[in-house]
């Protein structure tokens, strides 16, 4: 295992994979409700093979425990660290609700949670563990959803919400959707009052160009909004693409440089917010 793959299927499950994640600094147990590679949105830079626009199959929660089980068990008291993990990531950083598509799509996304919660009591973890969701925050106007997170909040909980361009051109260039900064504003509100929140900010460049200074400032100006609005975002989590997209403009993607990100999450601290970033 290492931090440049990521692959859903590594562990022969249907739900549980493990990661070695760059930005949690250890093991992720991830939890994959999109075993379909279904998602409400298409990301320019997404890494799901065959992509498709939907929602999330039903859920087999009886397997997601059993698989959920056998692997912490495994991770606990198994050899499964020493024998695919380096020594100096030999450890369980999070559970992290991802995988190749929009997780709170699932109808059984609060079972899901309550799953996740009652299994994880049964094992020796590390009280700091966290119950991650990795969301575009697209679906938390759902009563069911809102109730999860809400859960998830009484977990040790945090969300990660996508947030990765503040004007509606360029969230339609690179997320293809068409949601207003009105309703991610809504939708914020709501994550943050149930659960730990920090927005999400992939940067790159396309075509050969960074984000605009017109992206930028709006980006900038959307923080402030947040902050005059007391909407309580804990900060920005902001990285770069480190894997290769599968999506037809793969090509015109590639990283960014360094020093405009750092220069970037600069700008980010003197909003106010927390800012850590992943090269």
């Amino acid at each position: 295992m290492n931090t440049t793959d990521h692959s859903r299927d590594s562990a022969g499950l249907t739900y549980v994979y493990p990661v070695i994640s760059r930005r949690a600094g250890g093991v992720s147990i991830g939890i994959n409700l999109n075993p379909n590679n279904a998602c409400n949105w298409r990301c320019v830079y997404c890494q799901v093979p065959d992509l498709k626009r939907g929602s999330a199959p039903r859920i087999d929660l009886n397997r997601l425990e059993i698989e959920l089980r056998s692997f912490l068990h495994e991770l606990t008291a198994g050899d499964y660290m020493q024998q695919h993990v380096p020594l100096e990531a030999r450890k369980i950083h999070d559970i992290a609700l991802s995988g190749n598509g929009e997780p709170t799509s699932a109808k059984e996304f609060e079972q899901v949670i309550e799953l996740i919660g009652r299994v994880k009591n049964d094992f020796a973890l590390p009280a700091a563990l966290k119950i991650v969701l990795i969301t575009n925050g697209s679906l938390i106007h759902r009563p069911a959803v809102q109730a999860g997170l809400k859960h998830m909040g009484e977990l040790n909980g945090e969300i990660w919400f996508k947030f990765d361009r503040a004007s509606s051109k360029e969230r339609q260039r690179i997320n293809n959707t068409s949601i207003s900064l009105r309703k991610v504003q809504d939708h914020l509100r709501i994550a943050a009052l149930l659960c730990p929140t920090w927005l999400q900010t992939c940067v790159f460049q396309l075509d050969g160009m960074p984000p605009s200074n017109e992206e930028t400032a709006a980006y900038l100006s959307f923080l402030q909004q947040l902050t005059h609005n007391e909407i309580p975002v804990q900060g920005v989590l902001l990285y770069g693409i480190a894997r290769p997209s599968l999506q037809p403009e793969a090509s015109r993607l590639s990283k960014i440089d360094n020093a405009w990100l750092s220069q970037f999450g600069e700008q980010i601290k003197r909003t106010g917010y927390a800012v850590k970033i992943s090269q």
